[in-house]
């Protein structure tokens, strides 16, 4: 008989709605790629929507409550809360990335994002205990579906996806971190700020990944990458790519002055079906 493969272990990801059980799932598909037990092959399909438990409850953005800047416990378990969201997404969004378009790419793409989810998980796990320090947990908050309705946006094409989620989603990251861990530092919660420099660290790898993978294709099909990416980002993102940016994240990253400043300089893009969704990491 022979080992099951990688899209059957990223379906077992996203099926999961349990959170806890979610970084459990993601660490073991990590684990048997890495080892060795999951084949390269694609058989099974990914799911239009991963299993959710209900909570949190998701509200559209324009109606999610103002969390306020750390001041307070309050204010902190609401931010924390929406990162530990975002970074619980991130999750599902790695691991859908590898079952619904690795089959596109060479075997290391799937090293690559098996391993970023691994380390989404982690983040996810990092945060629900420091929620849980404040006597608080995920689930305690409203969320957004923001995330997941940009992979929903892109679900049929591979450029438009890396383009969109870690080139500009994920990037918004890199973008706003610095300002969350100066707020946390400031309010005496030094933990809180720890934990978000290491995600800070690992997302600008998340972020490299996508931009190395989107010029994989971009070369394979012979297309400029610059024109491309700003091409991609008019179709498919609402709302204007603007400053500030992180520009030494960014450019570790690989999302150059170049491209940043076309998209930038830009203030008219049209609005399509992706609205600025992300305000932190992922």
């Amino acid at each position: 008989m022979s080992d099951p493969d990688i899209s059957a272990a990223c379906r077992a990801v996203l099926d999961e709605p349990d959170p806890l059980a979610k970084v459990k799932a993601a660490r073991q598909a990590a684990r048997d790629w890495r080892a060795g037990r999951l084949d390269w092959a694609f058989a099974t399909p990914m799911p239009n929507r991963p299993a959710r438990t209900g909570r949190p409850p998701l509200l559209p953005p324009s109606q999610m409550p103002k969390r306020g800047r750390a001041g307070s416990d309050r204010a902190r378990i609401a931010m924390l809360h929406a990162l530990a969201h975002i970074e619980y997404v991130a999750i599902d969004l790695a691991f859908d990335l590898v079952g619904r378009f690795g089959a596109h790419f060479p075997q290391r793409f799937v090293d690559d994002w098996v391993e970023v989810g691994a380390e989404e998980a982690m983040h996810f796990a990092l945060l629900e205990r420091r929620l849980n320090a404040y006597g608080a947990r995920y689930g305690d908050l409203p969320a957004h579906d923001g995330l997941w309705e940009a992979a929903e946006a892109t679900a049929i094409d591979p450029i438009a996806r890396l383009a969109i989620v870690p080139m500009v989603l994920e990037a918004r990251g890199l973008d706003v971190t610095p300002s969350l861990i100066s707020r946390f530092e400031t309010a005496g919660d030094i933990r809180s700020g720890r934990i978000l420099r290491r995600i800070a660290e690992d997302e600008v790898d998340h972020v490299a990944a996508g931009v190395a993978w989107f010029r994989f294709l971009c070369s394979a099909t012979r297309i400029d990458c610059v024109q491309t990416w700003q091409s991609l980002v008019r179709l498919h993102f609402r709302g204007v790519v603007k400053p500030p940016f992180n520009d030494s994240a960014r450019d570790r990253a690989g999302l150059t002055k170049e491209m940043m400043a076309g998209l930038a300089a830009s203030s008219d893009l049209p609005h399509t079906h992706l609205s600025r969704v992300r305000g932190g990491n992922s």
